[in-house]
């Protein structure tokens, strides 16, 4: 990219937060994100714990999904690989460069890292479990971690066990479940359509 063309996109970029201008697929993918500019994004108080979740490209595009929404954080878990990853890199379309992300060795220790430090935040776990609630039915508070889980698995006992509350998809075809960032993106933008007026 000539340096012309990075003047220009990194301008964009500058100006995001108050004329919403966005980049395309293209720009994401070739420019380098400042830190300056990552640090003047307004972040929604909104963390994605990913439990063991394997495919990678569930985890880039559970990036994507983190950037639209503006998620303040990713926390990848376990056996869920991490950046630098070239095809997380490709399915995030370079968001994993955008989005803040810290890996935990397992999705328990994260929560209770994050609610030793704010006890005020609920955790929702994305599941088919007796306890789940349909995801439309629940009220959404901020702040708020969502958990998703591994493809087979789905997330960890332990963690539904420490979960604020427990929410699935109704599935009224022969398929028992929808794919891991599909669910994830399903309940992101119910949280956001909740709490639309009230972020900054």
């Amino acid at each position: 990219m000539n340096g012309d063309r990075m003047v220009c996109i990194v301008s964009r970029i500058s100006e995001y937060n108050q004329s919403m201008i966005k980049l395309n697929a293209r720009e994401l993918r070739t420019t380098v994100p400042d830190a300056d500019v990552q640090r003047a994004i307004t972040k929604n108080p909104i963390i994605i714990i990913v439990d063991n979740v394997l495919d990678t490209y569930n985890v880039g595009s559970i990036f994507r999904l983190a950037d639209a929404v503006a998620a303040e954080k990713v926390i990848l878990c376990g056996e869920t690989l991490t950046p630098p990853n070239s095809r997380i890199k490709k399915a995030s379309i370079n968001t994993t460069g955008w989005v803040n992300w810290e890996y935990a060795t397992t999705a328990a220790a994260a929560i209770l890292t994050l609610k030793a430090t704010n006890p005020k935040l609920t955790v929702v776990a994305v599941e088919q479990d007796k306890r789940s609630k349909r995801f439309y039915d629940v009220r959404y508070a901020l702040p708020l971690a969502i958990v998703v889980g591994n493809e087979t698995k789905g997330v960890s006992s332990e963690v539904l066990d420490m979960a604020d509350l427990i929410v699935e998809m109704p599935m009224w075809g022969i398929n028992i479940s929808l794919n891991v960032m599909v669910s994830c993106g399903i309940i992101l933008y119910e949280i956001m359509k909740q709490a639309e007026g009230s972020l900054p």
